[in-house]
């Protein structure tokens, strides 16, 4: 399908080769590369996206380089920070990462016979002048900090170099490295069809779509996808199926129809700025080569209620460069067979599962990814981890919310598996996030110069255990299936109730600002970049529920009609009244009691009268209002509701002949 010759096109122009001189001399080779966008990430994860002729970049590179280009406030989300009367917002590029060209492969360039391009160039937005914001800024500032800090802590207790493989003391490391990858899930799916959830479940239950086979334009647009990844240096490891969908069928035209799959793709770990910016790229490619097969991506956390969803599983690992230029892993344990991990590696573990609660509003913000966050579909609720049987048994535990992934044979695959990202979480935000909580571990950890016995000891300490650093009143660890093996009231006292909705989950920086000061360090989230963070989820959120669910629901709920017919001697029901040439049917005493509790359930949702408002009016009442306490708990009701509307008037429909 790429009928286009991909070895003359410029994917990337690598951060070695940032210099005008260099820039002018490959964009000249590469006509096709008509455009150049200053890419700033907002703090609410949008990225920004202008066509500025090559020609004129080319005039003005020296200036836009160093001075960038300019926004203003309503283009970008930085509540509290830019207003429409303070509104000066710059764009400035980073000249240490990887730029990527994007091409438009509607738009065929005809002097070179290929699409037309537009280098992006990933930049930092800044505010007045002089105040750095939005999420690469804070992901940066953090990587700068987490690196001086733990080179400082390493250099203050040397003892730990006798339990790390491959490095014996601080002055032998030249650089701290943060490693990062991510697993990016999505659906796909042809135009118009909706799934068939009762399908959608059977065939997850059977597994007959995990790792299967891809067939027709899902095969091809797969396989495209991963040639053009690899040309962007992404190093690709694989593209697969994932456990959602059904199969497709071949349609008259000799296409298939009724694409309905989920797949995934994964690709090398990076540093962790740049492992963002791959993500963010790769999804523009994702998204580019299946349209043009004919096939709409979505990356929704839970684009089909009652199968599973799309997580994007996110690897957080820290090694150093040596001056000999050895790499080595510094959570990897110098015995492999004796440890788990190092001291740095457990500190890290520790630190992140004890302040996820504040972690976890950079990781989850918006209604989607609390659609996913469910019990069951290994859906990652609980703060718990998992390490293995034994050393010699890595674990696979796929129902913990960060797992350890070892391998006894090779320390430098030694990192943890944050599974509650989904392809809608800001990257740039969970890393800082994540890294920011690991380094607290780590402090506690060095600082108390314990060792990996004693800090195997801590993590599985049991309920009501003090520990020099985690809760007394939690456990940490568990090998079990934590679905199967805790009841709800179980998973709730031991590893701590997680959020259910956004309001919920962003309301834990007011219950927890103990744990948010681990922040507010080194400057990375200031109180002004914090307060705007809460102002765009909130935001976000009472939009989202008010202006997109709340009607959304509605429709729901008037979709519900009445199948049956009114009068059981009649064969024309009351759907049928509405469209001509519908035959109805009669119906018996199970469709009028089927009927009567749907009905019930649908005036109880969407249906005022003089005397009692409906969950759905409460809830935008309570919006309006200003009482997200109420709304959040509407919405939850408003949602279980729901579920049982549908379910009810699936078995409603199915007793219909």
């Amino acid at each position: 399908m790429l009928n286009f010759d991909v070895e003359k096109m410029l994917f990337r122009i690598p951060k070695e080769s940032h210099s005008v001189s260099a820039i002018k001399k490959i964009l000249k080779a590469h006509p096709e590369v008509q455009y150049v966008s200053l890419v700033g990430i907002d703090i609410g994860g949008h990225d920004t996206d202008e066509k500025i002729p090559v020609e004129l970049f080319m005039k003005d590179m020296k200036e836009m380089l160093t001075k960038g280009v300019q926004t203003d406030g309503s283009s970008v989300a930085l509540p509290v920070i830019a207003s429409l009367n303070n509104a000066k917002v710059d764009m400035i590029p980073d000249l240490d990462v990887n730029w990527y060209v994007d091409y438009n492969y509607h738009n065929m360039d005809p002097e070179t016979g290929l699409p037309v391009g537009t280098l992006r160039i990933p930049s930092f937005l800044v505010h007045n002048d002089s105040f750095a914001c939005g999420s690469r800024v804070m992901l940066r500032d953090a990587i700068e900090y987490f690196k001086a800090s733990l080179m400082a802590e390493l250099k203050a207790h040397p003892y730990v170099f006798k339990y790390i493989d491959g490095v014996s003391k601080a002055s032998d490391i030249e650089e701290i490295i943060l490693t990062s990858a991510t697993e990016l899930e999505f659906w796909v799916k042809t135009p118009d069809d909706k799934g068939d959830r009762e399908q959608l479940f059977t065939s997850q239950v059977l597994k007959e779509q995990y790792w299967k086979r891809t067939y027709g334009e899902v095969r091809t647009a797969l396989e495209d996808t991963l040639k053009l990844l690899d040309k962007y240096g992404l190093s690709v490891e694989m593209g697969h199926k994932e456990v959602g969908g059904v199969k497709a069928r071949m349609g008259n035209t000799g296409h298939y129809d009724h694409v309905m799959e989920q797949l995934e793709i994964d690709w090398k770990y990076a540093d962790a700025i740049q492992a963002a910016d791959n993500e963010n790229q790769a999804k523009y490619v994702v998204r580019d080569i299946f349209t043009m097969h004919g096939l709409d991506v979505t990356f929704m956390a839970k684009p089909f209620p009652g199968v599973a969803g799309s997580g994007e599983h996110t690897h957080l690992g820290v090694a150093a460069r040596l001056k000999s230029g050895k790499v080595c892993n510094l959570f990897s344990a110098a015995d492999m067979k004796k440890h788990f991990m190092s001291p740095v590696g457990f500190g890290a573990l520790m630190g992140l599962l004890k302040n996820y609660e504040v972690v976890n509003p950079f990781v989850s913000s918006g209604n989607d990814a609390f659609n996913r966050l469910k019990p069951g579909f290994e859906a990652p609720v609980c703060i718990v981890t998992s390490l293995g049987q034994s050393v010699s048994e890595p674990s696979r535990n796929r129902t913990v919310l960060a797992g350890l992934i070892r391998d006894t044979k090779d320390p430098l695959a030694t990192r943890f598996e944050l599974r509650a990202p989904n392809p809608k979480s800001n990257t740039y935000l969970v890393l800082m996030a994540s890294y920011m909580a690991i380094l607290d571990g780590v402090r506690a950890a060095l600082g108390s110069e314990k060792t990996p016995e004693e800090l195997e000891k801590s993590i599985s300490k049991k309920y009501g255990e003090k520990d020099f650093y985690l809760e007394k009143n939690r456990e940490y660890r568990t090998e079990k299936n934590v679905f199967d093996d805790f009841t709800q009231d179980e998973r709730d006292r031991l590893f701590g109730r997680a959020p259910s909705t956004v309001w919920e989950n962003i309301s834990s920086f007011d219950k927890y600002p103990e744990k948010v000061k681990i922040f507010k360090e080194g400057n990375v989230v200031t109180d002004l970049v914090l307060e705007s963070y809460k102002a765009q989820v909130i935001n976000q959120w009472r939009t989202e529920v008010h202006d997109r669910i709340i009607p959304s629901r509605m429709d729901t709920i008037r979709g519900c009609v009445k199948l049956h017919a009114s009068d059981p001697h009649s064969n024309k029901s009351e759907a049928a009244s509405f469209s001509d040439g519908m035959n109805g049917t009669g119906y018996n005493d199970l469709d009028e009691a089927n009927w009567m509790e749907i009905e019930k359930l649908r005036e109880e949702l969407g249906k005022d009268s003089v005397k009692k408002k409906c969950l759905l009016t409460q809830a935008k009442q309570a919006l309006d209002d200003g009482d997200y306490n109420k709304a959040s708990e509407l919405q939850l009701v408003i949602q279980d509701k729901i579920s049982e509307l549908l379910d009810k008037y699936a078995a409603y429909t199915k007793n219909i002949f």
